[in-house]
């Protein structure tokens, strides 16, 4: 693992705008963010926060928000986020070196509204690939050494079959010493063996098990019988 823990602090005065008035975020402003696996999955519905902290979390780590890797850094013009600029991290013993010094820290961060642009600066260009493949692509060609990755919705360009390929890469990725934080959607990614799995919401944030995740729930009664849920919308 690279990093054990993230947390941020503001002023009070500061606390009832957004992004501290996010749950999620009031939560890490409050106990931090404690990493205890070397794949972390933060799960929400829209509008949880979930983008906006792994957004921060790269940011902070000194990734480009608008995606790419450590080689690239701030591609867009957009100003530093509020939270990313307060974000800061406890290594893990692995990481001290990394966290000591800027030019020391490797990692990539992939958001599904921008890969394509990222994508392209990276040299998997999306006009010889598909989305999917492209991300795939990045994944083995970019996802290979000791680093933070960090990713939002992933699975947004990928099939059931990418997905499980995508498992696969991460898991030789934290292999070699990598660490993923990933925000997402699917109930496949999450079942990863081992992973730490975090649900934020109007709670904050706490840790779930995977058989005990909303997502999963609604996913297990949706393929059980979809008109149960289909008849509240097509009606």
């Amino acid at each position: 693992m690279i990093i054990e823990r993230a947390y941020a602090h503001v002023a009070e005065q500061e606390d009832t705008a957004w992004p501290w008035s996010v749950p999620c975020v009031r939560a890490l402003l409050a106990d931090g963010l404690r990493f205890t696996a070397p794949v972390t999955f933060l799960v929400g519905e829209n509008g949880s926060g979930k983008s906006t902290l792994v957004e921060a979390l790269a940011e902070g780590f000194g990734l480009d928000p608008w995606g790419g890797s450590h080689d690239w850094r701030y591609a867009s013009h957009r100003a530093k986020s509020a939270l990313g600029e307060r974000m800061r991290f406890d290594p893990a013993p692995r990481g001290r070196r990394m966290l000591g010094s800027w030019s020391a820290r490797k990692g990539f961060f992939l958001r599904a509204e921008t890969a394509l642009d990222a994508l392209d600066r990276e040299g998997f260009a999306p006009d010889s690939v598909s989305h999917g493949e492209g991300f795939l692509a990045a994944f083995r060609g970019k996802f290979l050494q000791p680093g933070l990755y960090v990713m939002d919705e992933p699975e947004a360009a990928l099939s059931f079959t990418s997905c499980l390929e995508l498992i696969g890469c991460v898991d030789q990725l934290v292999k070699t010493g990598g660490q993923v934080i990933c925000a997402t959607h699917s109930p496949l990614l999450t079942a990863m063996p081992g992973a730490d799995i975090i649900e934020v919401g109007e709670h904050g944030m706490r840790r779930v098990a995977w058989g005990r995740l909303s997502l999963v729930d609604h996913w297990r009664r949706y393929l059980a019988d979809p008109q149960s849920y289909l008849r509240h919308i097509l009606d």
